[in-house]
This record gives structure tokens, sequence and C-alpha cells, in this order.
């Protein structure tokens, strides 16, 4: 819960700083405050006590706190529910065994998401974090039924009002009282720090957020984001678009591929234009679509592309290069939305980012027709083309990687569970717990950035892709780049910038900042 002695500490420690007016002082208190104060002052916590009389809320059942803040509403056991309680002006819980995004439409709708299977890095968690909206995942023994979920084992009808506390991972029965979420704007001392912070990071680390709208990358800039480092255009195929893709996945001939990778080219130049002009003249770093065919196929996929391992699967790259058609594609409406952006006066600068590479050979040649593409539209600023590392192949080989790249970006989710063999969606819900409990890991990886073997492989792969590229820009796109803990970390191993969910933004400014006064002794 939210303690309002760290609110008059933070506005005493930067009264002190003014009034004594120098660099030193503002760097101390820069170092003095938890950075943890600031996710408290935006999202805000839920009293939970029981009243005298015995009433008030009841926890039901702990997941895994996935998305801070506190959420409210009845249940709704499927995007479709959520959007109809919206039309009646209810306040809406999205519940369901997990989330996939053919939901997303109603996810944004929802005052809170609480799911069955998922982590930290699961979808569910990583699209509400980017919204801002209360989520606790990875529920054990959660059961949702055609018109009730059962939590704790207690059967609660679809309809009924539930929160979730996005921070303990609590599921709360009825209604509770949300308190302490200050926000930015009414803090000034606050803002005062986080100036104070950028002056600190200066140009060494830069932050960005992980942003795929125009909305998103309008409230990315409120927060204080220097650019987006993460645009993940599977997530620019939602709703209506939906079906698009799928049309595309399983066109059956070359007419019905080429119409609908044109139909899917205009929305998606549609879409970029209004997120680089949003952010302009900040860069945007736009990942051509990586996504495991289940989230967009579901049961309609044909036997040839089921797979019983999706996160492992014909995803990023992969497709790409069955498919060639799909990147070259995006490539076009990307620079298509750049001419877009610049006609309506807005200089957009973008850079293309090829997602789940394992060898040097699938790079050059990706990136080749990417660079045919831009090549052939002839813009007057390229875009830059550079790469995840999110696979360890790539990690161990990123000087052979880097021959063929402008950049890197680690993207450490998938980094973390290709390099502990878990799957992100369900070590929450049976394995962590127990891990945690008997100190078989020191924490949650998903959330922490390991220390052990992920942070060394960033550090040392950054060393390597250096070493045979000295200007390599090297970034980090994963959600551990929101993660104070996982920031130091990061800043040791010599990263140029970080990038978030636009909600931890603050956070990782404040983070960013006290982790190199840390450096700097």
């Amino acid at each position: 819960m939210y303690d309002v002695d760290d609110l008059h500490g933070l506005r005493a420690v930067v009264a002190d700083a003014v009034a004594v007016g120098s660099a030193e002082a503002r760097w101390r208190a820069v170092a003095a405050v938890d950075p943890a104060l600031i996710e408290r002052l935006i999202h805000g916590g839920a009293v939970t006590s029981e009243a005298d009389d015995g009433s008030g809320p009841t926890v039901l059942a702990t997941g895994t706190g996935a998305s801070p803040g506190v959420g409210t509403g009845v249940v709704c056991l499927t995007a479709e529910d959520v959007l109809d309680a919206v039309d009646r002006d209810d306040d809406a819980l999205l519940v369901c065994h997990e989330t996939s995004p053919a939901d997303e439409i109603g996810m944004r709708m929802a005052a809170g998401i609480l799911t069955a299977r998922g982590g930290v890095a699961s979808h569910a968690a990583v699209v509400a974090r980017g919204w801002g909206i209360p989520a606790v995942v990875g529920v054990a023994g959660m059961v949702v039924g055609a018109d009730h979920v059962v939590l704790g084992g207690v059967r609660v009808a679809a309809g009924d009002m539930v929160s979730v506390d996005g921070g303990s991972g609590e599921v709360l029965g009825g209604a509770v009282e949300v308190v302490g979420a200050a926000g930015i704007d009414e803090v000034p001392e606050l803002d005062v720090l986080l100036d104070w912070a950028d002056e600190v990071r200066g140009e060494r680390v830069v932050v960005r957020a992980n942003a795929d709208r125009a909305d998103d990358a309008t409230r990315a800039r409120a927060f204080g984001a220097e650019g987006i480092g993460l645009c993940r255009t599977e997530h620019l195929f939602l709703g209506d678009r939906l079906p698009l893709v799928r049309a595309f996945l399983l066109a059956g001939s070359a007419d019905e591929e080429v119409e609908s990778l044109a139909a899917l080219g205009a929305v998606q130049r549609e879409d970029l234009t209004g997120v680089l002009a949003a952010m302009a003249p900040l860069p945007v770093t736009v990942r051509l679509l990586d996504a495991p065919l289940h989230e967009f196929l579901g049961d309609d996929a044909p036997p040839e592309w089921r797979e019983h391992n999706p996160m492992l699967g014909t995803r990023g790259i992969r497709l790409a290069v069955l498919r060639e058609g799909l990147y070259r594609m995006q490539v076009r409406a990307l620079l298509g939305a750049m001419d877009d952006a610049e006609a309506a006066g807005a200089h957009a600068h973008a850079a293309v980012m090829l997602p789940l590479v394992s060898t040097a050979a699938e790079l050059a040649l990706v990136r080749g027709w990417v660079l045919d593409e831009i090549g052939s539209w002839g813009p007057a600023e390229p875009p830059a083309v550079g790469t995840m590392i999110e696979t360890p192949r790539a990690a161990l080989l990123a000087g052979e990687m880097a021959a063929h790249a402008d950049f890197f970006s680690f993207g450490t989710n998938d980094l973390t569970q290709m390099v502990f063999g878990l799957s992100r969606d369900d070590v929450e819900q049976r394995m962590m717990g127990p891990y945690l409990e008997r100190g078989l890991l020191p924490a949650d990886p998903f959330t922490h950035l390991d220390p052990g073997a992920v942070a060394p492989l960033v550090a040392a792969a950054t060393r390597a892709g250096r070493m045979a590229r000295p200007d390599l820009e090297v970034g980090v796109c994963g959600e551990h780049g929101g993660d104070p803990a996982s920031i130091r970390l990061l800043v040791e191993a010599g990263v140029d910038s970080v990038s978030c969910s636009p909600f931890r933004v603050p956070v990782a400014r404040l983070a960013v900042a006290q982790a190199l006064i840390e450096l700097d002794g």
C-alpha cells in the first residue's frame, strides 16, 4: 500500500537540493529516491483490510502481479463481454484462461485483467503494462467455466464484481478502495527530480518506450520517452484487421497472397504514419512481424501450420524466409508512412528491426531484402536496419551478427526463456513459487534480469558486437528495461538505451540515472 511518508520524504529531498543549488546536491537527491515510489504514485494501491464489522474485501486467490494498479469490474469471460459491459457503462474485468491478440480490443477497454495462465512476460502481462491496465496472471487453481470462474475454491458468476491488485497479485471479491494514486502531474517535485535524473543521464543512456499505436506514443512522450525502442507491428493487426493476417497466412495461391499483402500494407502504412507523427522528430524502431502463429490463427490453423511449441516455431524472421513478401510489404508500408508523416509536417525518423534471428546467414538474407526495398524507394533518410538479439546463438555469435546489423536490441524476455529453457507463459503458475521458496532461484528471472547467465550474456554480446562494429548501437527492449534492478545490470553491460512500457518510463529515467551515479563512484 502507498505510504504517504514517502511523498513527504520526496518533497523534503527535492526542497533541500533546491536550497543548496549545486549539481552535487541534485545528484544526491536523485540517488536518494526509491524508483518504486514513482510506480506507487502513478498506480496507487488497494485497501484490503477488513472493517470492524467483518465486511470488506476478501482475498479469493493470489497470482502474479503483472501490471501494477488496482482494477475493479464485473467479471467478463470474453473480450466481447467486456465490450458489452462497457456499452452498459459498467467497469469490466476480463477474466480468461489466457489472452491472445484477438482479445486486445477488449483488453484495452477493461478496467483490469485476470488470467489463469501466464507470467510477467506473457501476452496478457506485456500488453497490460503497455496500456497501464492492472493485471494479475498465473493464478493457480483458477478454473474458467462457461458462465463463471472458480477462484480459491469459490464460484464467482459472470457479472459479479471482482478486483485485482496488479502490485500484490491479489484477487479480491467485490470492489475495493484505491489509495495513493497521486499521479505525476500532481507532484511537481517528482517532475523536478526526473529532470535532474535526465541531467545525470545526458546522452549516455537513452530511455525509450515500447509503443505500438499513436495514442501509446503520445502517452510515452508525456512520460518523458526519448523515442520508441520497440513498435510491435503484430499489435497493429488486431480487431477487424486480424482476418487480413489470417488471409495472408492461409492464402492458397500467389494471387491471394498478393491481394492480402496489399490490404495489410494499406492499414500498416496508415497506423505507422500515426505512430511516426506522434513521436516525431524522435526515433521509432519498427520491429517487423513477430508473433507465434497460434496467436493469429487459433483454431483456424490447418495442420501444416500447427505447432507443438509455437513460441519456438515459425516466428519472426523464420516466417519471413518462408513468405518473402511479408517483410518486403512491411518495409514499403514504413517508407510510405515516413513520406505521409513528412507531408503532414512531421519529420519522422525510423529504424527497421528483424526479430528472432539465430544465424548470420538468415540475417544477411532478409536484411538484403529490406535494403532492396529501401533502395527502390529512395528515402532522403534511409532507415537503419538492425536485429533483436533474443536467441542464445545470436548472442554467442554477436560478432558475426554485427556484420549485418546497424544496431542490436536485446529482447530479454525471449532470451531469458531460451537460456533457462522455461516457458514464460507457464512457469509462474506452478513452478516459480516453490523455486523461490526453496531458494533455488534468487528471483523471478522474468521480473529481474538473471545476473548469473543472462546479464553476462548481454554484456559479452555487446562487447563482441562492438569489436566487430565499433559504431554499433546497443539497446534493450525487453520488459527488464523498466525494472530498476535489471537496469543496473544493463547499464553495467554498456547498453546505449533501454526501452520499456510507457507507464514504466519515469521509473526507468530515475533508475538509469542512479545506475550511472553508482558506476561513476
